[in-house]
């Protein structure tokens, strides 16, 4: 890696390459494609960290190059394709750069920043969904104000946008986003409508009805509502808005209500969730501990939040046949729901993410806080059959891959970083069953005393890839060693990956540089390079300006969508 000239690399497979200053040639990466690298990854470098990186314009150059450049339009075009297409691992790094957009200058408010910030305020409810992200929003904007010109960033513009936020929603649909997610970094619904000013004037409409039950709680909106001389006849909208808000105070109420027992409240709050569709944030905390309840609220789960709260259910004895509760039923009718292919195909759980749930799952308790709970057998069973059928919704990307995996006994040792609970071992297996189940052409290579053909097939359990890993003589970890492999059997690769602990020696040639040599001698300029370090904190293979290579470090729920996105596009 500190090599001043490296062997195989003096060549130039493109007009769009430059000599690097090794003397090879690379890729140039321009500003836009570091942007696109920093929406999906997190960092214009060629390196996802699945531990996170701290955000800031000294971490965007490219955004601000080409604000200056008066490109905004082109990026907030980018911004919201890569948002609405769901690209990001994080949407929080999305909703930094509009905020960015939204409130860069330099101090000159030229017509460029002018027409940046009117597309970025135009697109905020596409990429802004929920108010959680409006709320995270907010917070960037003042946070870029005050590094650029210390004011708060509450414009005119500003002010309309957050407004039309608002107002360009259905009643009902915002009455359940502003009573389900009621507050985030230090930012309120309340604290945001007086500063934008929404205006209604005295109209009884539902947007009305929201705004003055975030203002002024729902004992004035009920007045306010039924001050209408037709009232009983209200229309559908506001009948079914003011129904929303009216069945959260109610289960409020029913919450505090001092002269109701345990089991009238259940018997309430049930009907409340039946006939309203609350969730479990509209619901007051003590009855988040009955079994009723959630019994109710586990109908209209989605998958994700199913297999997200099964710790929680099973601390509540949920599963357990005690007090008349009928548990095994209730059991039976999850274990149904988590291997149904409809659903599953429908929440596109990726393999990873379920061994990650079932890994979770089993242990007894949560990776973080100290919620324990008694493990479900037929929830164990049901979540490993999960993970196998969910292969079959994996959408194939068509690339031929070729994969080092790491055998050395330390894969074994601890957890992914961002994935504690999953062994390096286990996380490498894993990934490598979906490329075998889902792709036409996938080799699997082991580094042992050499790069050396790998003996598991698309059939094998997991725990027969794990064992089948962990029987090889390891050596080194040489990185370059896989496409040297490809190019001495003349095996025409689409994606390299490497998957490793913290072991990222290198040997006689450089990645970058084998990479490289592959690419001109297979005549295939595209070919991509990716390593997983999945116990490391912060290393670096990739070439920043080559823009097939990517790093990962760690290995958390968002990088198998990194690696498939990295597989179908440049993010160079």
């Amino acid at each position: 890696m500190g090599n001043d000239k490296i062997p195989g690399q003096q060549f130039q497979v493109s007009d769009n390459q430059v000599r690097n200053s090794a003397g090879g040639y690379v890729f140039q990466v321009d500003s836009i494609n570091r942007l696109k690298r920093y929406l999906v990854l997190g960092s214009e470098s060629g390196s996802y960290h699945a531990n996170g990186r701290e955000l800031g314009l000294q971490n965007l150059k490219s955004l601000t190059e080409l604000i200056k450049d008066g490109r905004g339009k082109e990026v907030i075009d980018i911004i919201r394709e890569y948002s609405v297409e769901g690209r990001c691992a994080k949407q929080t790094t999305i909703v930094y750069c509009l905020a960015v957009c939204a409130r860069f200058h330099d101090g000159n408010h030229s017509e460029k920043y002018v027409q940046t910030r009117r597309e970025a305020y135009r697109i905020l409810p596409q990429v802004c969904r929920i108010p959680t992200d409006l709320f995270q929003f907010v917070k960037f904007c003042e946070d870029v104000s005050k590094g650029i010109d210390t004011k708060t960033g509450w414009g005119r513009a500003h002010r309309k946008a957050i407004r039309n936020w608002y107002l360009e929603k259905a009643g009902r649909r915002l009455a359940f986003l502003v009573t389900k997610y009621k507050q985030r970094n230090d930012w309120s619904h309340k604290d945001l409508l007086k500063l934008c000013h929404p205006k209604v004037g005295n109209d009884k409409s539902s947007h009305a009805v929201v705004f003055k039950y975030i203002i002024k709680g729902f004992e004035e909106t009920k007045a306010f509502v039924e001050s209408r001389e037709n009232y009983p006849s209200m229309d559908q909208e506001l009948s079914t808005t003011y129904g929303l808000l009216n069945a959260v105070n109610d289960a409020t109420a029913i919450g505090n209500n001092a002269d109701l027992s345990f089991s009238e409240k259940e018997d309430k709050i049930i009907n409340l969730i039946k006939n309203y569709d609350l969730v479990r944030e509209h619901l007051p905390t003590q009855l988040l501990t009955s079994r009723k309840v959630w019994h109710a609220l586990m109908f209209k789960m989605p998958m994700n939040a199913l297999i997200r709260n099964l710790g929680k259910m099973s601390s509540l004895k949920m599963f357990e046949d005690i007090d008349g509760h009928n548990g095994n039923e209730i059991a039976f009718t999850i274990c149904e729901w988590l291997q149904d292919d409809e659903r599953l195909h429908k929440a596109k759980i990726h393999p990873f993410n379920v061994l990650l749930a079932l890994k979770t799952y089993e242990r007894g308790r949560g990776e973080l806080g100290s919620n324990t709970w008694p493990v479900n057998k037929q929830i164990v069973a049901a979540l490993n059959n999960t993970f196998y059928k969910s292969f079959k919704h994996v959408t194939p990307t068509n690339k031929r891959y070729l994969l080092g995996i790491d055998v050395s006994g330390s894969m074994a040792y601890s957890g992914c970083v961002g994935s504690s609970l999953i062994t390096p071992r286990e996380a490498s297996a894993a990934m490598a069953m979906v490329a075998l189940k889902t792709e036409e052409f996938a080799q699997p290579m082991a580094f042992s005393r050499e790069l050396v053909p790998l003996n598991i097939n698309k059939d094998m359990s997991l725990q027969e890839v794990v064992k089948a890993t962990s029987q090889l003589m390891f050596g080194s970890t040489d990185c370059a060693q896989p496409m040297l492999y490809a190019m001495k059997n003349r095996i025409p690769v689409d994606v390299f990956i490497v998957y490793t602990d913290n072991d990222t020696w290198v040997g006689d040639i450089h990645p970058f540089a084998a990479l490289q040599d592959y690419r001109r001698k297979m005549n295939l300029p595209d070919a991509k390079l990716i390593v997983c370090a999945m116990t490391s904190s912060g290393f670096t293979i990739a070439d920043p300006n080559d823009p097939g290579m990517l790093d990962i470090v760690g290995f958390d729920s968002s990088a198998p969508e990194i690696i498939k996105n990295f597989a179908l596009e440049s993010l160079g």
